[in-house]
């Protein structure tokens, strides 16, 4: 049985038809802020089993991705739900590459878990290196990294991603004063003269 794939073009017609359809981008959240279809909903891949009440029951439910990837990934998760699935041939890229309208936002910044990824990285290439280049003593940072992702995994507690939470580009940004006070957003906010 193949997987049900619509088309971008398919999509942008459905949108001016008005057909009734849920749009789901599986991408994380820092990706779905940076640039995302019009109408979409974020459910991040991790999070899909766990929120098929958030997927409309009466209408097909169209997974969309970057590339297709996790779209597809995401089927496969979600393919016993009963739910009316359907993935978007392409992904983001094919809609953006297509030309369509797409929803921007800020550069929004790196999701932690890439950030940890990257550290990782960095720490591992250094430890080699290091080791190849002058003593082998050096192979005890890339063994410690991967002790410590192997102590994250089973946990779900990664001591690097509470490091790097502390950071100042981590922090959370203040809010305007006025938008603290009650106000949702700054639509919300009285004009001023």
């Amino acid at each position: 049985m193949t997987e049900p794939i619509i088309s971008v073009e398919t999509w942008k017609q459905w949108q001016a038809e008005g057909r009734r359809a849920q749009l789901v981008d599986v991408r994380s959240a820092a990706e779905f802020a940076t640039v995302h279809l019009p109408g979409a909903i974020n459910i991040p891949l991790e999070q899909v089993e766990m929120r098929t009440a958030d997927l409309n029951a009466n209408a097909p439910v169209v997974l969309v991705c970057q590339s297709g990837a996790r779209a597809r990934i995401a089927y496969g998760l979600l393919a016993a739900s009963g739910k009316n699935l359907l993935q978007l041939e392409g992904g983001t890229a094919a809609w953006l590459k297509a030309g369509y309208p797409a929803v921007r936002g800020t550069a929004a910044r790196w999701a932690l878990e890439r950030q940890v990824r990257l550290a990782a990285g960095i720490l591992v290439a250094v430890g080699v290196l290091l080791a190849a280049t002058s003593s082998q003593l050096w192979l005890i940072l890339p063994g410690f990294v991967g002790c410590g992702l192997i102590f994250a995994g089973f946990t779900g507690f990664c001591p690097m991603g509470e490091l790097l939470a502390r950071l100042p580009w981590n922090r959370p940004r203040n809010q305007a004063p006025e938008v603290a006070a009650g106000a949702t957003c700054s639509c919300q906010l009285p004009k001023r003269p």
